[in-house]
C-alpha cells in the first residue's frame, strides 16, 4: 500500500486560514491524504470562519485549534504556510519536507484593520484559500498522473 502525502498547513494562532485550507483540501482528498494544520500557537476558533464554511457546505464547528509544537519532529511531504509577511516570523520552518510554499493569504485581522467588516473578512479570506487549494490539488493532479490509482488522481 502507498503511503498517503502528509500535508501541514501552518500560521500564527489555527484559527481561521488553516483551518479552512485543512477543510477545504480533506474535502477533496478525503481519506487520500494525511491532512493537518496547527499555528505557532493554538487561539481560538474564529466563529465567523465556521459560519462561512457552513455556507460551502463544510462544517469546521468542532476543529480544535492546535499548537504546531508536537508536529515539530514529524515529516512532512507538503507544508503550506498560510501567514502575513509581518507575521511570518512566528512560523516554524519544516526543513525536512519535501515540498514547502507560503500562500499568500492576507489574514482576517490585517483586513479588518484596513476597514473591511470581520464577516466580509472572512469570508474573502475563505474564498482565496479555497483558490489555492484548487490550484494545489491542480498541481498535485498534473505531478503525479498515472502514479496513483485513488480518487485523489
Amino acid at each position: 500500500m502507498a503511503v498517503k502525502p502528509r500535508v501541514l498547513f501552518l500560521c500564527s494562532e489555527n484559527t481561521c486560514r488553516t483551518q479552512m485550507a485543512e477543510a477545504f483540501l480533506r474535502d477533496i482528498a478525503g481519506e487520500d491524504m494525511e491532512i493537518v494544520s496547527a499555528g505557532a500557537e493554538a487561539g481560538k476558533l474564529d466563529q465567523d470562519a465556521v459560519l462561512a464554511m457552513r455556507e460551502l457546505g463544510i462544517d469546521i464547528s468542532a476543529a480544535p485549534t492546535k499548537a504546531v509544537d508536537p508536529y515539530l519532529r514529524e515529516r512532512f511531504h507538503y507544508v503550506i504556510t498560510l501567514c502575513d509577511r509581518e507575521r511570518e516570523r512566528t512560523c516554524p520552518i519544516f526543513p525536512g519536507a519535501i515540498w514547502r510554499q507560503t500562500w499568500p493569504v492576507l489574514s482576517v485581522r490585517t483586513l479588518v484593520e484596513s476597514g473591511v467588516s470581520h464577516g466580509v473578512a472572512v469570508r474573502l479570506v475563505r474564498d482565496k484559500i479555497r483558490e489555492h487549494v484548487n490550484d494545489f490539488v491542480e498541481q498535485q493532479h498534473r505531478s503525479d498522473k498515472g502514479k496513483r490509482t485513488s480518487k485523489w488522481n
